[in-house]
């Protein structure tokens, strides 16, 4: 596989420096919400997850020759997020907004777990030792203390999901370093959204709550899908 020409390094390189304008400015020039648990606006959230969309994308069409399956899954991966984003926006006229977002980033989540062995041999340690995280995280956060509902139980797989992505793309990394964006940002998502959990299943409402969930959020998608340029 060549280098990335000057022109797709140029777009792509532009892509990111939008994607983090987006997500600051709609931070910098929103205003906190009646509770005060969220300042970025709907454009910073939606918008900076659409331009990772469009990068994912970009990032397929250069590799498709050589890495096809593995990029279009992480593309897929990145698409299937934006939906749940959409979802938990309440775009779409859903009657239980947080199992569409669920069951959206849990399909994207399938998606890159099957692009990670793809790209290295599957390994057990790291993939059980963060079960074993997701698994305390969603006690902890979601099951202890809380109105145990079908949702909270439908939890348990969902952080299991994103602890076994979690997992896979710490076993890429140790055999490969290079793909340490890819561990890093699905360690990041892990932790998104469990502070996420506890504002949706314990009711939490400290300052800034929700800008937290994406300065995590966002920054976990963009690893993931830069994370592609080290398949060159």
């Amino acid at each position: 596989m060549d280098a990335l020409s000057a022109m797709m390094q140029l777009w792509l390189g532009g892509l990111l420096v939008a994607w983090a304008l987006v997500l600051l400015g709609g931070f910098v020039l929103g205003k906190p919400n009646a509770e005060g648990t969220r300042r970025m606006t709907l454009w910073g959230r939606l918008g900076s997850s659409a331009i990772l969309v469009v990068a994912a994308w970009s990032w397929w069409w250069q590799l498709r020759a050589q890495h096809n399956l593995t990029a279009l899954l992480l593309a897929l991966g990145m698409s299937l997020g934006f939906v749940g984003d959409l979802c938990m926006a309440q775009v779409f006229p859903l009657k239980n907004y947080v199992l569409g977002g669920m069951s959206a980033f849990g399909l994207g989540h399938v998606a890159y777990i099957w692009a990670g062995l793809r790209i290295e041999s599957f390994n057990v340690l790291s993939w059980l030792i963060w079960l074993i995280v997701g698994a305390l995280g969603w006690y902890v956060v979601v099951w202890h203390d809380s109105s145990r509902s079908r949702l909270h139980q439908v939890a348990l797989p969902y952080a299991l999901l994103l602890a076994s992505t979690t997992g896979i793309a710490t076993g890429v990394a140790l055999e490969q370093l290079s793909m340490l964006t890819f561990a890093f940002g699905a360690a990041l998502f892990l932790l998104s959204d469990l502070i996420l959990a506890t504002q949706l299943f314990n009711d939490a409402r400290w300052r800034g709550i929700g800008d937290v969930v994406w300065f995590t959020y966002g920054p976990a998608q963009a690893l993931i899908v830069y994370s592609m340029a080290w398949l060159l």
